[in-house]
């Protein structure tokens, strides 16, 4: 039996990054594409109640299945897996986005929210995006070409049902194409970048008397922002494939003991404050 794909997104059914996917993974799986009736860019991964979780299959001439839900991107694999899907799937791709996913803010990424939604099933999972100006990031843009970032899809994808799954610790690959790779441009395993990968541009420049939603824009220098091991200096100054191992466990680095050892200390001068605060405190008094 041939291996089973999911793939979802969060810029919703009509995106044409979810059909250049398929047609590069048909050849390697059983595909179906389960994915959100609308727009969930920046959903992460959360869940809404007042959403439906209505699914509605399209009529397309696709060779696979196509099925669109009411829901949110994580909502979406939820019940891709539990009430769609004939059989358990051996992968989830959630991709390709318009627009890459790096640095501190992935954790906003319905893409990324996605693909952790999947590994919190047990299911590995791929979270791929295509680097892409802002004005295509909350619309669906044919004028970008998927093909590249698709064909590293499959690449990876490849790897992952060969080799059974992902490295133990290991839960979603994250990658990121530039806008102008070819199929040889290298790849690089990174980390996620501590920075921000758009700078924050304050509403009030746009109009002073009304203050909103900030906006955003890329670095200029991003050679002197980022970290040279990490997945936007890879993307952004390297021009390379970005691909960045992720965890669920979002614990800190910092081994516990030290953690513990930091709060007792930290705690320790309280309690000296507080025997302190006590003794200078006149008999019966109530606190």
């Amino acid at each position: 039996m041939r291996p089973l794909v999911l793939i979802t997104n969060d810029d919703g059914v009509h995106s044409p990054g979810l059909e250049a996917v398929a047609r590069a993974m048909a050849p390697l799986a059983e595909v179906v594409i389960v994915a959100p009736e609308r727009q969930w860019t920046g959903a992460g991964r959360s869940m809404f109640g007042h959403l439906s979780g209505r699914v509605t299959r399209h009529k397309t001439a696709a060779a696979w299945p196509v099925y669109a839900v009411d829901g949110t991107p994580a909502q979406t694999v939820l019940i891709a897996l539990y009430e769609i899907l004939p059989r358990r799937p051996q992968l989830v791709i959630a991709g390709i986005n318009a627009g890459e996913n790096v640095g501190s803010g992935v954790t906003i990424s319905g893409t990324v929210g996605a693909a952790l939604e999947a590994a919190a099933s047990g299911i590995p999972a791929l979270a791929v995006s295509l680097e892409a100006d802002h004005q295509h990031h909350n619309a669906h843009a044919p004028a970008l070409d998927f093909d590249t970032a698709a064909w590293f899809t499959a690449r990876f994808a490849r790897a992952v049902l060969r080799q059974g799954g992902l490295p133990p610790g290991v839960d979603v690959l994250k990658i990121d194409v530039p806008g102008d790779a070819t199929r040889r441009t290298p790849w690089r395993v990174t980390r996620v970048s501590r920075r921000r990968y758009y700078r924050v541009v304050p509403s009030r420049r746009q109009d002073p008397t009304t203050p909103g939603v900030p906006g955003y824009a890329r670095w200029p220098n991003p050679e002197r922002v980022f970290e040279p091991d990490s997945d936007a200096y890879t993307l952004q100054v390297l021009r390379q494939v970005a691909v960045a191992p992720l965890s669920l466990d979002l614990t800190a680095w910092l081994p516990r003991p030290q953690v513990e050892a930091w709060l007792r200390a930290g705690l320790a001068r309280d309690e000296t404050q507080g025997t302190a605060d006590d003794a200078g405190r006149a008999p019966g008094r109530d606190d």
